[in-house]
């Protein structure tokens, strides 16, 4: 089953909004992907228990362009959101994120708690990762870090084929796996999002300036953080770091994973997520 394109018109611009699966309103992003119809193997996990939506975001898929830098901030992004759920006619609705879609969560639930019936945080980071964590792949002590960047000097390259460029990119995904051999079990489903190189470009510069933790006790929604334990890009340090500082946070651990814990241990992620919301 796809899933169904909608374009929502908002207080602030027309945005694509993909859609599938049924119950609580669940809205999923990420801060620089663009989907499609084909939708996302993060937001796909939550489709047997929630209506999800996924959002492509300002400058994303068919969204609105922005006219200002700033329109593609962290904050502003979450304004956006808000405009979103506003014009869908939700009170609440949950949210989840991984990675940069999970460091959204973090600013939603420090701005917007009340507007939030949970939070869920998958992989992610309440401040800059790269600098001070030896654990970080983007931290030049990473064993893995020259190689990282060698796929992605790579990726840059003009004139590369569309099967050239899915081969760099598989084995750039497979640095942040713990098992690389099991890349075909996990990334079997037809998903073809691609990435918003405007938003990339100018998270890459927001990320250095980016620390949110001295608000995170701000948050009151329910929080679930969820973090594989040898995840390479957000390290399991500020998953933890941000479980010790949101009120009333649950961090589930996944021993068997690195950075995508939602297909390297499905079944356990599921099971987690369903008793969090289940208690709500």
């Amino acid at each position: 089953m796809k899933w169904i394109q909608n374009l929502i018109t908002t207080t602030r611009g027309e945005f694509e909004v993909f859609t599938k699966g049924e119950g609580h309103p669940l809205c999923v992003t990420h801060h620089y992907s663009e989907f499609n119809e084909t939708g996302d193997s993060f937001a796909d996990a939550f489709t047997k228990t929630n209506q999800v939506f996924l959002v492509n975001l300002r400058e994303a898929g068919n969204s609105a362009k922005a006219v200002h830098p700033y329109q593609l901030s962290l904050l502003d992004t979450v304004l956006d959101l808000e405009a979103i759920r506003e014009a869908l006619g939700f009170d609440k609705w949950g949210f989840a994120g991984h990675s940069t879609g999970g460091m959204l969560g973090v600013v939603y639930g420090i701005y917007f708690s009340e507007k939030l019936s949970f939070n869920v945080i998958v992989g992610a980071a309440a401040r800059e990762y790269m600098t001070f964590s030896k654990n970080c792949i983007y931290n030049e002590q990473h064993h893995q870090f020259e190689k990282m960047q060698e796929l992605m000097e790579n990726l840059k390259q003009p004139g590369l084929s569309a099967e050239e460029k899915n081969n760099l990119k598989i084995q750039r995904t497979k640095l942040s796996l713990v098992n690389p051999d099991k890349y075909d079990d996990f990334f079997v489903k037809d998903v073809r999002k691609e990435l918003s190189a405007v938003r990339l470009n100018f998270f890459s510069r927001e990320l250095h300036v980016f620390d949110v933790t001295r608000k995170l006790g701000l948050i009151t929604a329910p929080t679930l953080i969820m973090c594989g334990k040898h995840d390479v890009q957000c390290p399991l340090e500020y998953s933890v770091e941000m479980n010790e500082l949101i009120p009333g946070s649950i961090l589930a651990i996944f021993d068997d994973s690195n950075h995508y814990p939602f297909l390297e241990e499905a079944e356990r992620f599921n099971e987690v997520y369903q008793s969090f919301t289940e208690q709500l």
